[in-house]
């Protein structure tokens, strides 16, 4: 491993240290007798200065770096207020460890006009700008603030399959697979196990992973293989204690997110502002009233909101001081949602979070009466059988509970405040794209 150190860690304090970076070369500036050369690393960047008259041969040497060469630079740190980051470095060796084919495929030293598939065509190159870089940094604290709410809250992480005997949401939107000879599928959600493990005395869970959905579709809002938050919790009065850990979690992650990604958050000019009053919760119904009166907007399909209305719902919420709100009593349920009881005040027990006006999670009451579930079941056409392994848990004592399931790649595009999910996914995958 090379002796190095991350450009973040050196500091104008640090002014006659000898220290060594690693990185590329992010820009070069010849200015006859003097050269500059930026190196970039995965937490930022310096300035390394080349002087002719000062050391010739290594003057040449830097002569001979094209940009986006892999280098290594030891040197002495130096204080400069005109230098990025107020300091630059002072080389007092060289070493080019690889050299980059010119020309660059695209630009990364600056903004670009390259469009979005020009650019995850050449993703490595794309992965290398550093407003990229803020976006997974970003990412890497929104998941590790999730997490680290739920460890400190006494939830158990698991680990679900990724491959199934059927998916938890209907046939149309799955991958199917070969397995040894027998059809399977790639998992659509962890559904189905969160349960099972509710029976089994796991009491509260959570699991980030991976869902596939086989959705023929090119928005700004959908990928194929999706990140995932998923959280179950038992022995529930009803869905408000489900949506109260949804809140929780969410403002403490965006709490912590704003001070361990401040320098990306700068980067990307984002000012995450964290909401600090309750999430406002309405029913469905409440939603149309609010689409039809205030914007003369009625969504086609009436079970649903859809994109626009979701857009429009933040809109209105987001003037009265509330990025995220819930949506309660939505039709039209899955057999593994609770239908409304007696004396509900919703039409069901099944929500929506929406944030900065997209659909960011879904959740709500489970139903955990084998004989209503049953009911469910055969009104959906599932076959039992299909789903054995699952029922076989509800037979033995299954106590109240509910959960969600949380889309990690929204997060990201709503906080980073991107265009387009895929911009926050390394490597996306959609209807048209199976490569990088």
């Amino acid at each position: 491993m090379l002796k190095r150190q991350y450009t973040r860690d050196i500091t104008p304090d640090m002014d006659g240290e000898e220290v060594a970076v690693a990185g590329w070369a992010h820009e070069i500036r010849d200015l006859g007798g003097i050269t500059f050369i930026l190196l970039r690393d995965r937490e930022g960047t310096i300035q390394a200065v080349f002087k002719e008259d000062e050391n010739e041969e290594l003057f040449e040497k830097a002569q001979e770096v094209g940009r986006e060469d892999v280098i290594m630079i030891e040197g002495t740190v130096k204080e400069s207020d005109q230098a990025p980051g107020d300091r630059e470095l002072m080389p007092t060796s060289l070493e080019i460890i690889g050299d980059a084919e010119q020309p660059l495929p695209m630009e990364v030293s600056k903004d670009i006009d390259s469009d979005r598939a020009t650019r995850l065509d050449n993703r490595f190159m794309d992965l290398r700008r550093p407003e990229i870089h803020a976006i997974f940094s970003l990412r890497s604290h929104l998941i590790e603030s999730m997490e680290e709410y739920f460890d400190k809250n006494d939830y158990i992480n698991i680990q679900t399959p990724n491959i199934a005997k059927m998916g938890a949401e209907g046939g149309a939107e799955l991958f199917p697979v070969v397995y040894y000879g027998e059809e399977a599928f790639l998992s659509q959600s962890p559904q189905l196990y969160k349960q099972m493990l509710m029976a089994a005395g796991f009491d509260k869970v959570y699991e980030t992973g991976t869902a596939f959905r086989a959705e023929n579709s090119n928005t700004s809002r959908h990928v194929s293989e999706i990140s995932m938050f998923d959280v179950e919790l038992a022995f529930i009065e009803d869905q408000d204690d489900v949506m109260d850990v949804l809140e929780n979690s969410l403002r403490y992650t965006l709490e912590e997110t704003a001070k361990k990604s401040a320098d990306d958050l700068e980067e990307l000019g984002v000012e995450l502002t964290v909401p600090e009053e309750d999430f406002p919760r309405i029913s469905f119904e409440e939603a149309r009233r609010i689409l039809k009166e205030e914007y003369d907007y009625e969504p086609a399909e009436e079970d649903d909101l859809d994109t626009k209305g979701e857009k429009l719902l933040g809109e209105h919420f987001e003037e009265q001081g509330h990025p995220a709100f819930f949506v309660i009593g939505y039709p039209g349920e899955k057999f593994y949602y609770m239908e409304a009881r007696e004396g509900d005040k919703y039409g069901s027990r099944r929500f929506d979070l929406i944030y900065k006006g997209l659909e960011l999670a879904s959740g709500g009451q489970r139903e955990h009466d084998m004989d209503k579930l049953m009911a469910a079941i055969e009104e959906e056409g599932i076959d039992p059988e299909d789903i054995s392994f699952y029922l076989e848990s509800f037979k033995f004592g299954m106590p109240p509970h509910g959960g969600y399931g949380l889309g990690l790649d929204r997060l990201v595009r709503q906080v980073a405040e991107l265009d387009n999910v895929k911009e926050g996914i390394l490597f996306p995958r959609d209807p048209d794209r199976l490569t990088p």
